[in-house]
């Protein structure tokens, strides 16, 4: 048959039929594996681990297509122990129950250790996680977890105490190279046995839009190949225009739930606070790119108008409450530019946090401090009878004296001294404290 036999209907024929690229060209051993040098690299701890079937309770963690699964199955066919594999999706305390069971039987008449891997763990909740406990603690099973989330927020502190932890990275881009270039040389599991080519434009392109996700670029490699015709010499060639209809967008690493989406709202906040227009835009375009709620974003950029410029620009808050409403109101796309309009503001504004510093200050005073009276001449005097009980006695009305200042404590007596608001000297609060200080001149002349 040939390669593309569309007439009959025949599909390609390959070493594994009906799989994917991406399935049949996982790796079988630890020199195949593409990536992840820290931690299987020569001479690397996991590797020697491995080698020597010397294996403890490990958890794999990071970005999905990174090749946590894919090692597991590496060390199910190199381990000498019995490998079982659950999926916390579809596995409950029964199936723990169960294996757990057959992996005491198992090590007690046979002497062979169990290797337990379970893909997705983060879904597995407490009780779940606490029923697999005591036969990881007492060595009935040897644990591998897989996960996409951090496994400090997502795994039981007595789980993760007893496991190890080994943080997968994306691809880099010699690795998603070296993949494309085995899934078109390997004569068994890829295109090796067929005229395959691709141009270093589609392979540039590939590469770049698949972030460092292996899955993701075998898949477009696959379709590229699947939707070429050979020409009159039989040869398949991936051009440019082909890899950018296999692969027409990019893949975000964003779950709006999980670790990315905190982690790049935090590195769009700390770039606002870092004064830098470009990373924020960047940041910003990734969320929106992804889907993030732009209600969300608003909420943020409130937020952090008060924390990170408060009042060394007092506009900063107008503006983030304008670009809040303007963004509900319009809706996506739309919505984007008054959102870049707030964070370019703020990014670019003078920084200040101490109105965050001072309420926190004052916050843990009340906490902590002996708790204040109200002075009498500050007390409501409106009532019937509150004029009786001293209340309101020797008040001055700011508004009587020059400047419409009048020196007079307004604090408790135990806290009269107590500062908590210090402005910056950037912005608008220089303004600010010329003013706080012609008060203080003020009270030390009345004294």
């Amino acid at each position: 048959m040939d390669l593309f036999d569309y007439k009959n209907g025949s599909a390609r024929k390959s070493s594994t039929p009906g799989q994917p690229l991406a399935s049949r060209l996982r790796p079988q051993t630890l020199d195949e594996f593409a990536g992840q040098k820290h931690i299987i690299g020569k001479g690397k701890l996991l590797r020697r681990a491995i080698e020597a079937d010397q294996l403890t309770p490990i958890i794999f963690f990071g970005p999905p297509g990174t090749g946590k699964t894919t090692l597991a199955r590496v060390i199910a066919n190199t381990t000498s122990a019995h490998f079982e594999q659950l999926n916390a999706v579809t596995s409950g305390v029964a199936d723990i129950k169960r294996l757990t069971s057959e992996a005491r039987d198992r090590l007690k008449f046979d002497e062979i250790k169990t290797v337990l891997f379970i893909d997705e763990i983060h879904r597995f909740n407490k009780s779940q996680q606490d029923a697999l406990l005591p036969f990881v603690e007492d060595g009935t099973v040897i644990l591998i977890g897989a996960t996409t989330e951090s496994p400090m927020f997502e795994i039981n502190p007595a789980l993760l105490s007893r496991s190890r932890l080994f943080r997968f990275e994306a691809l880099t881009s010699e690795d998603l190279k070296e993949v494309i270039q085995r899934s078109l040389q390997d004569k068994e599991k890829g295109y090796g046995k067929h005229q395959v080519e691709i141009t270093s434009e589609a392979m540039e392109h590939i590469v770049n839009v698949a972030n460092g996700d292996a899955r993701t670029a075998l898949n477009a490699i696959e379709l590229a190949v699947l939707t070429t015709k050979p020409d009159a010499e039989g040869k398949i060639t991936i051009t440019l225009q082909t890899a950018e209809e296999s692969i027409q967008k990019r893949v975000l690493q964003y779950d709006k739930k999980g670790d990315n989406h905190y982690d790049t709202i935090s590195a769009f906040i700390k770039s606002i606070r870092g004064s830098d227009p470009d990373a924020t835009l960047y940041w910003l375009a990734k969320m929106i790119y992804a889907g993030e709620d732009p209600r969300f974003i608003a909420r943020r950029l409130m937020v952090h108008a008060a924390e990170d410029v408060g009042l060394a620009d007092p506009n900063a808050l107008l503006v983030a409450q304008s670009a809040a409403y303007a963004a509900d109101f319009i809706g996506m796309p739309e919505a984007r530019i008054p959102l870049a309009e707030a964070a370019l503001y703020l990014a670019t504004a003078p920084k200040s946090n101490a109105v965050i510093t001072g309420i926190d200050a004052a916050l843990r005073a009340v906490e902590k401090e002996k708790t204040g009276e109200v002075p009498l001449h500050l007390r409501d005097a409106h009532y019937k009878g509150a004029s009786s009980l001293g209340h309101g006695e020797g008040y001055k009305y700011p508004h009587d004296y020059p400047d419409g200042y009048a020196v007079q404590q307004y604090l408790p007596d135990s806290l009269k001294n107590k500062t908590f608001y210090s402005p910056s000297d950037r912005g608008y609060e220089k303004n600010v404290q010329k003013r706080l200080d012609y008060f203080k001149e003020r009270k030390r002349n009345e004294k």
